[in-house]
């Protein structure tokens, strides 16, 4: 994830940072079932994916207070 696109995340709002966390997972389970049928020409997608939604839940931390 580039540094505009993290500063765009933390300029979100709580509910808009929830949104991002669920589409971003739903995205993370598609991927993962495309790999364990197919295997997707860029597996390292997986990796990155994981720890973007990482960086959603930090920020959920650092402006909210939010548990996981």
């Amino acid at each position: 994830m580039k540094k505009s696109q993290l500063q765009q995340l933390r300029n979100l709002s709580k509910e808009e940072l929830l949104a991002k966390l669920e589409e971003m997972k739903k995205e993370l389970f598609n991927l993962q079932l495309k790999h364990n049928t197919i295997k997707i020409k860029n597996p390292l997608q997986i990796r990155e994916l994981r720890r973007d939604i990482a960086r959603v839940y930090t920020i959920l931390r650092e402006k909210f207070g939010f548990k996981a």
